[in-house]
């Protein structure tokens, strides 16, 4: 009975720790209120943490001056990037943001690794 006990526990703690989507960020002049896809808020960021540059279901971008931070929906850091390092961000989508530096593309993964780059069409 006691091992049935535990593994409900865990069970149902297992359906309350799977992870949140965003569905949709709000932006005023000072806040960014991350919502849901049941209308929920789930983060409120102050817009001096830097300009919205995209976000997707999983994850959304902020730039802050000459660096890039990718958040989960819950506002966790995920990875840096140096502006320098990886261009202007172009698109973010699913797992990834596109980014442009110079004549190239460049994906990215949120967590920080370089996916694929190929040349921009002029």
């Amino acid at each position: 009975m006691k091992k049935i006990l535990i593994t409900l526990l865990i069970m149902l703690g297992s359906l309350g720790a799977q992870a949140q989507k965003i569905s949709y960020i709000e932006t005023t002049k000072s806040w960014y209120y991350i919502y849901d896809d049941s209308g929920k808020k789930i983060k409120t960021v102050s817009t001096t943490a830097g300009e919205l540059k995209g976000y997707s279901a999983n994850f959304y971008v902020i730039q802050q001056g000459s660096w890039i931070y990718s958040y989960d929906p819950t506002g966790k850091k995920l990875h840096t990037f140096s502006v320098s390092s990886v261009g202007d961000v172009l698109s973010v989508t699913d797992e990834t943001f596109t980014t442009k530096k110079g004549s190239w593309l460049y994906t990215w993964s949120k967590d920080g690794k370089k996916i694929s780059t190929r040349a921009a069409n002029h």
